[in-house]
């Protein structure tokens, strides 16, 4: 269970080993930043892993052996020096940093990443997580780290070490938790103003999300892997705060309710099926559970937990400032910078990630033999990075209508059903000449984001689409274009956080909407069940990615204004085509970087045909990253299986939209359909288009 959570938390860096806490001081001023009753602050920084460091407090006893070791957090958004009572900002009685030194403890309080905006509508930590989120990490993994690699400088600079604590408030204490839960040193933990049901963790920061949490970790179970150590859940004010979204996504934070508090703490002691176990988990109230944090008996109950003492020391003064010179924003700017310098090391590593373990499970000896090593890669992509649900297809119970009728086609609408509450809708063109006695090909032509299926048959947004699903039905191929979930903006996004927690993504149901399409496709008399093809643009581009990589009843995929290096498209802070500063929130996928780029999706469609359609002032991406990643899928096609005809891009001058030339010939041949003229429009078919059909 650890592992697996280390593994949600993004937490695959090694930590730095043998490493020392390290005084920061200005020339010309004290070497300590404070001075309290019985113990001295100094401002340090520690190595953590790779070069990433942490910053933060250190408060030691003066003229005696600390009588614990204890790790305080402060929420994202107060300063170290706040909750030592060097600077205004939290009452003195909830300054525990400070009253843990004054009771005798050596108290760390390292610096989080605050939540104020980076970017305007875009937070710091919402910033660093859309990066590290892509490539396999997170902004809560890499601050869990910082917290254990002073649990490693404790235990490897005393053999013999008194008891390590966490406590934490808000964010703090969101880290306290995790970081008690993965790591088994730590003793006891005390998490203020954070414990509570997390079935509505979508509606709280972006930068909390981790994938498949909900499969199997809430706040009670997290609380029963510190068990038999020492857990003290204090209900207590927690802080608030809205997030109006923007850039970002919309969130807040709110304070627990007392009753779902103590819900939580009952769950986790149901949990616990010895009674032995559950004697050092302890619920305190502070006033009517929304008083303030840090209460005499929250932090009565945790020094009990970490050592024999004689009862909690009274609150005393705030310590005396040595130093005259500070800049919190600096500091600040350097810890982002570090972690951003992290993700961004890790993105250029990321290719030889993906070549030494996705694609290396594939067999090259043969065509054959490199599918049916692609079934287990598959199995993996759809259970482990798009996410699977366990649910049957229902039967389909079509009900269809007439839509439009033209004089080349007609078009129908089309509901089935798919999982329960959840249908698949689209547009159905027959041509007008339709024949059972001569079974035809389909092309399901996919919209992109905000899009309907009636985009791809008329003149609305034709800039785009080119009503390219109406054109191919002139050409006499039946087309399908479905309605996918991406629509409606805030609407959409919020159910890629739902799914998220539960190792979902929109595409674990797109997916079998599009498994459900194709299995009553293949029912019609006029259509040959062996000649399904797709062909998506912009995000119906992403899904021509995703789709038939899942879906392998399609037996071609083009992808049309999307293709691009898309790891780098998310997690990049220096491309400017990047998502990391736009207002896609939702776009980000957990561990591509480690797992699957376009080249490795595009590895699970092979050696079924696969295009790429590229207008050169297309906006989503540049030229050359669209060339890089599409020379992997050459490489594939045409140097290690021998078919070079199955693959191709057609470069073209013009934007984000559908082409209609070399694609529509794409599918003429390998869909094994004659361009017959007398079915198109006046000067509709290239010179290029006629002529003998390639098998």
């Amino acid at each position: 269970n650890r592992d697996r959570l280390a593994h949600m938390l993004g937490m695959r860096d090694e930590r730095v080993t043998g490493m020392r806490l390290q005084v920061i001081a200005q020339v010309g001023e004290a070497m300590m930043v404070g001075r309290g009753e019985n113990y001295d602050v100094w401002s340090v920084s520690w190595p953590a892993f790779a070069d990433v460091t942490g910053q933060g407090l250190l408060l030691r006893p003066r003229g005696m052996a600390p009588l614990a070791t204890v790790i305080a957090l402060p929420d994202c958004n107060v300063l170290p020096e706040q909750l030592v009572g060097l600077l205004p900002g939290v009452p003195a009685k909830s300054q525990y940093a400070r009253r843990l030194a004054e009771n005798g403890c050596e108290v760390i309080v390292p610096l989080l990443i605050n939540r104020e905006e980076k970017l305007p509508k875009l937070t710091n930590r919402e910033w660093l997580y859309r990066s590290a989120f892509e490539l396999g990490g997170g902004l809560v993994g890499y601050e869990v780290q910082k917290v254990l690699s002073i649990v490693d400088w404790v235990v490897a600079r005393d053999r013999e070490r008194a008891s390590i604590g966490v406590m934490g408030w808000g964010e703090g204490g969101l880290i306290a938790l995790y970081a008690a839960a993965v790591d088994p040193r730590i003793d006891a933990a005390c998490i203020s103003g954070y414990f509570a049901p997390r079935e509505e963790i979508w509606r709280e920061p972006l930068d909390r999300n981790l994938f498949g949490l909900l499969e199997q970790f809430g706040d009670a179970e997290l609380a029963a892997m510190v068990t038999p150590r020492t857990l003290v859940i204090e209900a207590c004010a927690g802080p608030e705060r809205t997030i109006p979204g923007g850039r970002g996504a919309p969130a807040r934070t709110v304070s627990p309710a007392l009753a779902d508090v103590r819900r939580e703490v009952d769950r986790c002691r149901g949990l616990l099926k010895e009674g032995d176990l559950s004697n050092r988990l302890h619920m305190v109230t502070s006033g009517d559970g929304q008083g303030p944090y840090g209460s005499d008996s929250a932090l009565a109950r945790f020094l009990e937990g970490l050592a024999e003492s004689d009862g909690l020391r009274m609150n005393g003064t705030p310590p005396e400032i040595l130093v005259k010179s500070f800049d919190p924003d600096r500091r600040h700017a350097l810890q982002v910078h570090e972690i951003n310098r992290h993700t961004q090391n890790l993105l250029r590593k990321s290719h030889y990630v993906r070549q030494s373990t996705t694609m290396k499970r594939f067999d090259y000896k043969s065509v054959e033999a490199y599918e049916a090593s692609a079934v287990s890669v598959r199995e993996f992509f759809y259970n482990d990075v798009i996410g699977r649900f366990s649910h049957d297809l229902l039967p389909p119970d079509v009900r269809a209508r007439e839509f439009l009728r033209t004089d080349a086609w007609t078009a129908h609408e089309v509901v089935m059903d798919v999982f329960p509450d959840v249908i698949a809708y689209g547009l159905l063109l027959l041509p007008n000449d339709l024949s059972v006695d001569e079974p035809r090909p389909v092309v399901v032509c996919q919209h992109g984001l905000e899009g309907r299926p009636q985009h791809t048959i008329g003149s609305e947004r034709s800039e785009y689409y080119s009503a390219f699903a109406a054109k191919l039905a002139e050409r006499g191929f039946i087309t399908f274009a479905p309605q996918n979930l991406y629509i409606f903006q805030d609407r959409f996004r919020t159910l890629q956080r739902k799914a998220n927690p539960l190792k979902k993504s929109l595409f674990s149901i797109i997916t079998p909407q599009h498994q459900q399409i194709v299995d009553w496709l293949q029912t019609l008399p006029f259509v040959d069940p062996n000649r399904i093809g797709f062909y998506g643009l912009s995000y119906g581009g992403k899904t021509a990615m995703r789709v038939p990589a899942l879906v392998t009843d399609y037996c071609l995929s083009i992808c049309s204004a999307d293709f691009n290096e898309w790891v780098d498209k998310n997690a990049s802070t220096i491309n400017p085509r990047s998502y990391s500063d736009k207002g896609e929130y939702e776009i980000f996928e957990f561990d591509l970087g480690g797992t699957f780029n376009y080249a490795e999706m595009a590895a699970l469609i092979a050696p079924r045909p696969f295009m790429v359609e590229r207008g050169h002032f297309d906006g989503v991406a540049d030229d050359w990253t669209v060339a890089y990643e599409y020379a992997k899928i050459r490489h594939l096609y045409a140097a290690k299986l021998g078919i070079p005809d199955r693959t191709e891009i057609e470069w073209f001058v013009g934007p984000h939209k559908i082409h209609g030339v070399g694609a529509y010939q794409f599918l003429h041949r390998h869909l094994r359909w004659p361009a017959v003229p007398s079915r198109l429009p006046r000067g509709d078919l290239p010179a290029s288009d006629v002529g003998p059909q390639r098998d």
